[in-house]
């Protein structure tokens, strides 16, 4: 019997865990993590502007990179495809995983949306740290969630923090299932890891005035980081970033050209 017969004859709660259980089985070795939510909680935390357009009780799921994803899915990905010159070679490496998640689950409508994408009116198609949060992968924290709040009348970004990863990791794209309904889902609130007023003002100085230097990635002690040549990659401008993988003159010998590819890089 297809995945799709099966969940078909099951409660709706387990509709969910076996269509979990068949993206993390293809995702999960290769550094990936993936979070499921309904849409109307994700709807509920935001202005209609920002809406989903899906029905509240459509199954969705939130795709984390780890830092283990450089060496299990992006360096494996430029030893074995051609890059486009269009797009960034780490945006490229997740669309082909996804794709091919897609694929594997060609019974049911499947739509990504990805981090990087936006709408005609320049509106993100989601909002990738509140989607984290509503999923329960990572803790958004805001400015609302400080006490005392000394910054007066300066912008402040929120940022999530993951209860393993700290800052190292990144949000890159929703799964979404229109035809799979979850009304029974149960909701998993995030961790919260950054838990007196201080270090969360810390957090967002560091985040918001330090960003460059990373240090709010490690506003808890965290039990995996980015390595030193991942932090190296994605700190060099885009045009030299390929060299520093050591990958370089295999690319060039078997004919793949290295790209200069845009600023703008999530890291």
């Amino acid at each position: 019997m297809d995945l799709r017969r099966r969940c078909d004859a099951m409660e709706p709660p387990r509709v969910a865990r076996q269509l979990e259980e068949a993206i993390r089985g293809r995702l999960e070795k290769l550094g990936f993590e993936i979070y499921p939510f309904k849409v109307g909680w994700y709807n509920a935390a935001l202005p209609p502007a920002f809406h989903l357009p899906y029905s509240e009780n459509t199954l969705a799921f939130v795709v984390l990179s780890t830092p283990a994803m450089f060496d299990k899915a992006f360096k494996p990905f430029l030893k074995n495809q051609l890059l486009k010159k269009i797009n960034d070679p780490v945006d490229q490496c997740i669309s082909h995983h996804l794709s091919l998640v897609r694929d594997s689950l060609a019974d049911y409508q499947v739509d990504i949306m990805y981090d990087y994408e936006m709408l005609p009116n320049r509106k993100p198609k989601f909002l990738a740290q509140t989607a984290a949060h509503v999923s329960g992968a990572a803790y958004y924290y805001q400015r609302k969630d400080v006490q005392l709040d000394p910054w007066g009348e300066k912008k402040i970004y929120g940022v999530c923090v993951h209860p393993r990863y700290g800052g190292w990791f990144a949000i890159r794209a929703l799964l979404l299932f229109p035809d799979v309904k979850v009304p029974l889902l149960l909701e998993n609130a995030p961790v919260d890891c950054v838990t007196t007023e201080e270090e969360r003002i810390e957090l967002l100085e560091k985040f918001n005035f330090h960003w460059r230097d990373g240090s709010y990635r490690d506003i808890i002690k965290v039990k995996e980081k980015y390595s030193e040549e991942q932090k190296t990659y994605f700190a060099t401008p885009p045009a030299e970033r390929l060299k520093l993988l050591n990958l370089y003159r295999g690319l060039q010998r078997n004919g793949v050209a290295v790209f200069t590819v845009e600023e703008g890089q999530r890291a």
